[in-house]
């Protein structure tokens, strides 16, 4: 979804990285390293390396999702972040992390679900706010979609979709804008 950030996953990242215990910082500090240089396959296989000596490691398995999720390898990620979700329920990122591949998907069901589960666990995360709203934003658009599908001549349909599709496409438009590092 144009408005879901993908830059939520980075976000999240630092959210999760000052939260996360201080042992093993080597590791921790060179996937993020790794990832923030670009350098997406060497920081999997950093990180692998470390998750086979900690499997559990909750920030080195977020970090994997992050890297899987920015090489399009979506299945794996959303793979990842399913079970950390699991194991570490009381962690909102991997659910909003998960939300934004479900709507990258096309999957707003899902995606919804996932927000409402991170806001559970974090009535405070005012990303996962914003990005239910946008979810629901798409909904809508679906829904009024298939209204003037079964009835074309219903006027006071076509003016909603009309203003969801505009608000989307500013918000695209101010995304491509937008320097490096913003929030979009």
């Amino acid at each position: 979804m144009t408005r879901l950030r993908t830059r939520a996953l980075r976000l999240a990242v630092a959210s999760l990285l000052l939260s996360s215990i201080a042992a093993h910082a080597d590791d921790h500090a060179d996937v993020d390293r790794l990832v923030r240089a670009g350098q997406l396959n060497e920081a999997l296989v950093r990180a692998d390396q470390a998750l086979a000596a900690r499997p559990q490691d909750a920030r080195l398995r977020f970090l994997k999702g992050v890297i899987l999720s920015e090489q399009g390898r979506s299945a794996d990620a959303i793979d990842v972040f399913t079970k950390l979700s699991a194991d570490h329920p009381e962690l909102p990122e991997p659910h909003n992390n998960l939300a934004v591949l479900y709507s990258q998907q096309g999957r707003y069901d899902q995606a919804r679900r996932a927000l409402e589960a991170a806001i559970r666990t974090n009535p405070s995360y005012a990303t996962a706010y914003e990005n239910l709203g946008d979810v629901y934003a798409k909904l809508a658009s679906q829904a009024y979609s298939k209204a003037l599908q079964i009835d074309g001549n219903n006027a006071k349909v076509a003016p909603k979709l009309s203003m969801i599709r505009d608000l989307f496409g500013a918000q695209a438009v101010a995304a491509a804008a937008a320097p490096a590092g913003q929030r979009v």
